[in-house]
């Protein structure tokens, strides 16, 4: 499939004529359509929809045609092989098929149009349809096939009807020899239910028996003559049915060419009137074309969108411009005009109407398409690198009858860099001549586009009030991305769309009289609640017992003067009457706090040290004396 097919959606507008046409040929059309490149098949396809379509309007839809299995009943016919009734009779539905369709074509002439003459070429064969009308219906071949057909059948009724009656009546005469009282086929012979027993007293041929083999099913002798003469008779019919296969098969041989030839043209009438149903569907009308490179759309609709909801497209291009380029906000409907564009002219030059109230579509040699982000993992590309890669596969293929048409140009790298790269994009196009359309953000593009000649700038209407995008395109004006308007409509403070403005234009503090209030972002209170670790509770234990707290040691109950507070390990050091004692808090109680017992600036190392360390303390604050050691209680 077409890359360019997919990237504008054409492959789901070929599938959707796909669907309308009855035919595999037609189907087949319609999957392998592809723009012409001469002018007067454009205009022939246009013309063929158009007529199509007005014969829709005025008189409806043609009758379908079934041409499955045709070509293998023309080729067993031709090899010389004999047709089988559901064969022969798919061949007589066909030309009813064809004559249906003449018949459309003929009532179409009032209209004055040129398709309705196919229908001259239309050959329904009307004696070999008819022939083949009467000689097999539902798989089976008719009674009036001939007169001996008709008369072999006859006789192997009365002949049956002559042995069921025998049958009958040796049943009736001796009901004991049977095992029920009637009369049953086995291996299609006309056989009564005999008890074993009386076997030899019946006579006669055992045909079959039950599955106890308690009972015979026996043709009996009186009645073998009989069935003699039916397989005669039944024999008889089928070679006649026979001869009558070959000879129709025969007949449509004979027709061959014309069989292919009524095939042939419906399947091209089927893929023209799949066309003009397209068009009807769509609403679209016959675009003009030409090769002065114009495109002029009035109130165009992309054939894939709600046509009750979508925003009609009004666009001109080639006039005096050979480029747009088109800004606006994101979802502004930038991508979705540039494919309409795009995928208008594609139908155009395959010969197909297009949703808009009219249109001139120019002829392309190539439409050229970069749209998406066009990233590739596989082959380790960026959306920037594969939007590169792909413009310079345009440039190379690109020419003065080409359309290009790029989507956000320059974006997926550093702004400057992209800005930089999407003008020389354009200059370059410009420079190849053909014509373009580019849609994107930045804004020093707007003002290259406004500034070059050929060029021209493009906007996306968006309403400021409801902030929705119109998805209207209104050429000749430059467009905003919005970007700013919207985030402050949506709520983002003053304070920070002026940080923004000033990034993104440089514009001062006092062009946006912000408040100097506004500078300073207020500070919220957090709402985590971070978890408590053991040094805070190990903290709490040290506040619960401080230096010279007098405290009760468990399981003594000994009185003693805390002289080192609680440790990370819980622990803390007493003083006794006749030693300091390390002890776990959990075995000390608080009996009377230091804050009762001694003023604020008490010193507790005359309580808890010795008096040579005192001493020391002493020299040592006043100047360093060597020698002089301070002892200190180990933990």
């Amino acid at each position: 499939m077409n890359h360019t097919f997919q990237i504008l959606e054409f492959d789901k507008i070929l599938k959707q004529l796909e669907e309308l046409a009855n035919t595999e040929a037609g189907k087949q059309a319609a999957r392998q359509l592809e723009p012409f490149m001469y002018e007067g098949d454009v205009r022939r396809g246009l013309f063929d929809t158009s007529e199509a379509r007005i014969i829709i309007d005025n008189i409806g839809q043609p009758p379908a045609v079934s041409m499955t299995g045709i070509d293998q009943i023309l080729k067993t016919a031709e090899q010389g092989g004999c047709l089988s009734e559901e064969e022969l009779e798919t061949a007589g539905i066909v030309l009813t098929g064809v004559k249906r369709f003449k018949d459309f074509l003929i009532r179409c002439k009032y209209l004055e149009l040129s398709l309705p003459y196919y229908g001259d070429d239309l050959n329904p064969l009307d004696e070999l349809r008819e022939t083949l009308a009467q000689s097999v219906r539902s798989g089976r071949v008719e009674d009036s096939a001939s007169k001996l057909l008709r008369n072999l059948r006859q006789d192997i009724v009365r002949m049956e009807e002559k042995i069921r009656t025998k049958a009958d009546n040796i049943l009736r005469g001796n009901k004991q020899y049977f095992a029920d009282s009637y009369v049953t086929i086995r291996n299609g012979r006309i056989c009564l239910p005999v008890k074993k027993e009386y076997k030899s007293t019946v006579g006669g041929t055992v045909i079959d028996q039950s599955q106890t083999g308690s009972t015979l099913f026996m043709e009996p002798a009186a009645i073998s003559a009989l069935n003699e003469e039916l397989e005669i008779l039944q024999i008889e019919e089928e070679n006649e049915t026979r001869r009558i296969l070959y000879e129709l098969t025969g007949m449509i041989d004979a027709e061959r060419e014309v069989f292919e030839a009524d095939k042939k043209l419906l399947e091209k009438l089927d893929f023209l009137f799949a066309k003009g149903k397209l068009s009807a569907d769509m609403e679209s009308v016959e675009p003009m074309v030409n090769t002065d490179r114009v495109i002029t759309i009035v109130e165009g609709k992309h054939p894939l969108m709600n046509r009750d909801t979508v925003v009609p497209l009004s666009f001109n291009l080639g006039k005096t411009e050979k480029g747009i380029v088109i800004t606006g906000p994101n979802t502004g409907g930038k991508t979705v005009s540039i494919k309409t564009v795009g995928l208008f002219c594609l139908m155009a030059q395959c010969g197909l109407h297009v949703p808009c109230t009219s249109a001139n579509l120019c002829m392309n040699d190539r439409i050229l398409c970069d749209i998406g982000d066009g990233q590739n993992i596989t082959a380790n590309l960026s959306t920037f690198s594969a939007h590169i890669t792909n413009v310079l596969d345009i440039l190379d293929k690109a020419g003065p009858d080409s359309l290009v048409i790029l989507d956000e140009l320059g974006s997926g790298t550093d702004p400057a860099e992209g800005m930089g790269i999407a003008v020389a994009i354009l200059e370059e196009l410009k420079q190849l001549g053909c014509l373009f359309l580019a849609t994107t953000h930045y804004p020093e593009v707007k003002v290259y586009a406004q500034q070059t000649e050929g060029m021209t700038n493009a906007r996306m209407a968006f309403d400021r009030e409801s902030l929705k995008p119109l998805y209207r395109l209104e050429i000749g004006e430059a467009g905003e991305s919005c970007a700013l308007y919207i985030a402050k409509r949506l709520g983002m403070s003053d304070r920070m769309i002026a940080r923004a403005a000033r990034a993104a234009y440089n514009e001062g503090e006092a062009e946006l009289e912000i408040q100097k209030t506004l500078d300073h972002r207020p500070v919220r209170k957090s709402g985590i609640v971070k978890q408590k670790h053991k040094a805070s509770a190990a903290n709490e234990l040290k506040e619960k017992f401080s230096l010279g707290d007098s405290v009760t040691v468990f399981p003594d109950n000994k009185t003693g003067i805390v002289c080192k507070s609680v440790n990370e390990k819980g622990v803390l050091q007493v003083q006794l009457p006749d030693k300091k004692i390390w002890i776990n808090h959990k075995r000390v109680k608080l009996k009377v706090a230091a804050a009762e017992l001694y003023p604020d600036d008490y010193d507790f190392s005359i309580i808890f040290d010795t008096v040579e360390n005192r001493k020391a303390r002493h020299q040592m604050d006043r100047k360093y004396q060597e020698g002089v050691v301070i002892q200190m209680d180990r933990e």
